[in-house]
């Protein structure tokens, strides 16, 4: 009986082991961090990316500035798409990303946006009273400090020479989605947000569009992460290049670069 127990013993361990090789031959669901701005773009791309026969990219969307500290300190992930490229130059000099993988994808550009209903009317240039316009109100946007539609928002204020006039009133969200429900919601008459974010919802309208000399040019970088030993993440990060995908963005208001 002695040989029927070590035949089952070597069958389960060749069994096991046919399992394993099986379980480590299947490719694994890249993961990927993007700015909150790519929401609705980037689950459409992944959604395409699953139509072919690859499994499910997994997404986690914030401010970029929240998920560069987390990458920086240590956060699994395959892929990171920002929404400027300060902080991919941050995680470049930390040396968290895989060199030769940081293309820049995507371009994109500022408005003002109000509530749906709202009548305020404006043209957003030198000087223009958006003070007068918010009267006891706030304006709605991600925090200037890190966030990069905030930080664009503060440049382009900045260079419009109306930024000191509305610091006080400044509604600080943790990211741009944020500082959109803040309008959307009506809790906020003005906000500062991405163009793509505007079309993303039906709450608000575009009062006006910041002059693109007024802020540093809006970027998108994407790239692969040092840590990443997934093969998959590579791929997808090749399909984010392609014209499929391009596509996509651009029916979803995003600039090519």
């Amino acid at each position: 009986m002695r040989w029927r127990s070590a035949l089952a013993m070597a069958l389960a361990v060749a069994f096991g082991l046919a399992n394993a090789a099986r379980a480590a031959a299947d490719p694994r669901a890249p993961i990927v961090l993007a700015a909150a701005s790519l929401q609705e773009s980037l689950t459409a791309v992944a959604d395409a990316w699953a139509r072919l026969g690859h499994p499910r990219p997994i997404l986690s969307f914030a401010a970029s500035s929240a998920l560069a500290r987390q990458i920086d300190a240590g956060a699994p992930a395959d892929l990171f798409v920002s929404a400027d490229e300060e902080w991919m130059d941050y995680l470049a000099q930390h040396n968290r990303l895989r060199p030769g993988t940081r293309v820049s994808l995507l371009t994109n550009r500022l408005v003002l946006i109000a509530p749906a209903a709202s009548r305020i009317r404006l043209a957003v240039a030198p000087g223009f009273p958006l003070a007068r316009a918010l009267g006891p109100g706030r304006l709605a946007m991600a925090d200037p400090d890190s966030v990069p539609a905030g930080k664009y928002g503060r440049e382009a204020l900045t260079a419009l020479g109306v930024w000191s006039r509305v610091e006080r009133q400044v509604a600080r969200g943790e990211n741009v989605r944020a500082a959109l429900a803040l309008v959307a919601r009506g809790e906020a008459p003005l906000g500062i947000v991405f163009a793509t974010d505007a079309l993303a919802s039906p709450a608000v309208r575009v009062v006006g569009l910041f002059p693109a000399t007024s802020h540093a040019p809006i970027r998108y970088p994407v790239a692969r992460l040092a840590r990443s030993d997934n093969p998959e993440g590579e791929a997808f990060r090749r399909f984010l290049l392609s014209p499929q995908a391009r596509a996509t963005f651009r029916r979803f208001g995003f600039g090519l670069r």
